[in-house]
């Protein structure tokens, strides 16, 4: 069994990111990753990840690829409040909390 490149596990957590927010609309999905990815990932995740992501065979999640490939306009988004800003998830944004 081989180990996983620092490539692997960012396309593994990235695909995460998008899983959770598979049920939302796309323009909330991709506007939520993108705004996570910046929020909680180093610069040096994020550039490793931009440069791995478009490649043929990356693994990386359709959505989570236009997330990072986009730069979604955050003042005319129509994300939620806990989607744009995850930190404030449990603040009313959501009917589950």
């Amino acid at each position: 069994m081989s180990a996983l490149t620092t490539n692997d596990k960012l396309v593994r957590m990235a695909n995460q990111i998008a899983g959770f927010f598979r049920s939302y609309p796309d323009d909330e999905a991709v506007a939520g990753i993108h705004k996570h990815i910046v929020a909680f990932w180093t610069p040096k995740m994020r550039r490793a990840l931009e440069a791995h992501g478009p490649t043929e065979g990356s693994g990386l999640d359709p959505l989570a690829l236009k997330a990072i490939t986009t730069s979604p306009d955050q003042n005319d988004s129509p994300v939620r409040a806990a989607t744009n800003d995850p930190h404030l998830q449990g603040a009313g944004a959501s009917d589950a909390g």
